[in-house]
């Protein structure tokens, strides 16, 4: 992923953390391909926007945001899936 990528990436998860009140943080990696499809499935059938992130991208969004994200900054760890 080049610079401009991780700038646009960046950018693109500030505002949406800027625009949601509620977001929520979770670690899908123990799901199976089936367990994983359903759950995208049932997301977008709710309008739910489910994506995987880079951690470092997504904290450095966080602090962008200039909302109070900092307790959250120990959960970054593995894989992190972010649902809005």
């Amino acid at each position: 992923m080049t610079r401009e990528e991780k700038s646009l990436v960046i950018e693109q998860l500030t505002a949406q953390l800027a625009d949601n009140s509620t977001i929520y943080l979770a670690d899908i990696s123990g799901l199976n391909a089936d367990a994983t499809s359903r759950l995208r499935r049932l997301c977008h059938s709710r309008k739910i926007s489910l994506s995987v992130v880079k951690n470092t991208l997504l904290k450095k969004a966080m602090e962008k945001s200039g909302l109070e994200f900092e307790p959250m900054f120990d959960l970054l760890k593995g894989n992190t899936s972010i649902m809005i």
